[in-house]
């Protein structure tokens, strides 16, 4: 192809295409519609990556697809433009954010253009335009007065030096990934969504989905809709308790130990003198870390001994109680109830730190590894559910914890 004059060709047929109005949606009823909308990108950095075309690239193939089909083919382009770091940013260089924003929208659209994508450039959006985002003040409004929106102190990653909360992908090993800048956990408040309400609605649609099996079940995963039993477990000599959530309450007997998330606001109540250091030491450790770093399945496990035992409610069983980053503080309650002998990721934990481990459910050989492929198997250890099998003693445990109010 050396013969091939790629500028001359490929700007003569994309300024055909923009003339012509060729991938300009038209309001035609007579076909059928096709909406395809990409991830509109950060428009905050000096102009698109290889991850940018390679998305599209596999968006607009779907696109010409469609229109080939005879589909009516929606296919916009926006810019993600709101942001504190684009401000910042704007304050250190001594220009407008609107103009940072602008410059930079120019740029991301001169590039995606010269790639050939079909955008529909006449629905072009932009979250900073007050046309579009009074839309979303608007959709906020409408689930707060549903009462699904509602204000809590939830831990965030806090930028000293940008002076705003990045997202947990913005941040690696306790650093603002663009800067370099330290980064920290801190409790602020906020807004939160119900997002939890729609769970089952979620999981329902996906069943008309024609996706690939793996996708569905990334995305059951992600909605993570789980059912179980809470339960509260006492801190022994001290006038403070704890919930749990558990999907296993016919494994409470095996549970060994406890861990609180290291933002759990019961830390620092009950720690003991002997160990308010290192646990003060571990909880600065985790505050330098994201959400996303703690969640590694291939990091070493960490944690610190509080010094605190709960007291197990089915036996009255004393039980150390950790910290461990690996809890988040923002997921579920914030503390679990361990069970090494049932569950992979305690197990590994209670191995490393010397933690009892008891079978609760027969099968397996627990010394060796967590026997987790039991959801027919039979309780021992158990006391009242011993000789059940799990989905009974599932039933019988909860309405016991039911009985005695916990």
């Amino acid at each position: 192809m050396a013969g091939y004059e790629h500028q001359r060709i490929e700007k003569k047929w994309q300024d055909a295409w923009a003339g012509q109005r060729t991938f300009r949606t038209e309001l035609d009823l007579s076909k059928p519609k096709y909406y395809i909308l990409d991830m509109f990108p950060y428009p905050s950095g000096a102009g698109l990556h290889m991850g940018h075309p390679e998305g599209y690239t596999a968006t607009d193939i779907l696109a010409r697809w469609k229109r080939m089909n005879g589909f009516n083919v929606l296919h916009p382009m926006g810019w993600d433009a709101f942001g504190l770091p684009t401000e910042r940013f704007a304050e250190r260089t001594g220009q407008h954010p609107a103009d940072v924003t602008r410059d930079n929208c120019n740029t991301f659209r001169r590039q995606i253009q010269a790639l050939g994508l079909s955008y529909d450039w006449e629905r072009e959006i932009s979250t900073s335009d007050p046309e579009y985002y009074r839309w979303t003040q608007w959709i906020f409004l409408q689930l707060y007065h549903k009462g699904l929106a509602y204000p809590a102190e939830v831990a965030v990653n806090w930028c000293p030096a940008l002076g705003t909360v990045l997202a947990n992908e913005e941040v690696k090993d306790g650093r603002y990934v663009e800067t370099g800048d330290p980064v920290e956990k801190r409790k602020m408040r906020q807004w939160m969504l119900r997002i939890t309400e729609y769970a089952q609605r979620l999981l329902d649609d996906l069943d008309g989905l024609d996706w690939p099996e793996g996708v569905l079940t990334m995305q059951r995963e992600w909605i993570g809709r789980s059912e179980g039993a809470d339960v509260r477990f006492a801190v022994d000599g001290h006038d403070a308790d704890f919930t749990v959530f558990t999907t296993r309450p016919d494994t409470l007997f095996g549970a060994t130990y406890c861990v609180l998330a290291p933002e759990h606001p019961l830390v620092s109540r009950i720690v003991s003198d002997e160990c308010r250091t290192s646990v003060q030491a571990y909880l600065d450790d985790a505050a330098r870390k994201s959400d996303v770093d703690r969640q590694d399945e291939n990091r070493e496990k960490t944690g610190v001994f509080t010094g605190a035992y709960a007291l197990n409610p089915v036996n009255g069983a004393r039980v150390p109680i950790w910290v461990a980053d690996y809890v988040l503080g923002g997921y579920g309650t914030g503390a679990i109830m361990a069970v090494p002998g049932h569950d992979a990721r305690d197990w590994e934990f209670a191995r490393t730190f010397d933690l009892p481990i008891l079978e609760v459910v027969a099968g397996g050989d627990v010394s060796l590894a967590a026997h987790t492929d039991n959801s027919e198997g039979v309780l021992v250890n158990s006391g009242l559910l011993d000789g059940l099998k799990v989905p009974e003693a599932k039933a019988r445990i909860i309405h016991w914890l039911e009985e005695h109010g916990l």
